[in-house]
């Protein structure tokens, strides 16, 4: 059993930054990937960004690349979504989740999620 707990969700300006973090505990393994998601009203979960614990590697989806950062800590078994210039559109409940395989980007590889965390972005 893994729990995760998501943090640092809130409402930001566009063009501004947060952080979010998620503390895992539980069966954490050095082979799960730990992804972030995201929620609007009224639409499907997508694919935000994921990392591997082991090897630090990440993949992002096109609408966040070069704006959103994953990271993770090993020591504090925490992940990090670093967003930046943030829009509107951004705005969303984000979940973290973890999962195994090579870097997945689909929700159902996922077999543990936190409860999520508001993010807001006004204009």
């Amino acid at each position: 059993q893994v729990t995760l707990v998501e943090s640092g969700g809130g409402l930001v300006q566009a063009g501004g930054s947060l952080r979010l973090s998620c503390a895992a505990s539980g069966r954490t393994f050095s082979g799960q990937c730990m992804g972030w998601f995201r929620q609007a009203p009224g639409k499907e979960r997508e694919f935000v960004a994921v990392i591997r614990w082991s090897s630090g590697l990440t993949y992002y989806a096109d609408s966040v690349k070069g704006r959103f950062t994953i990271s993770r800590d090993n020591v504090k078994n925490t992940v990090y979504l670093q967003m930046n210039s943030l829009k509107p559109e951004d705005t969303a409940v984000y979940y973290c989740a973890a999962g195994w395989g090579t870097l997945p980007s689909a929700s159902d590889e996922y077999d543990y999620w936190g409860q999520g965390t508001q993010v807001t972005v006004s204009s």
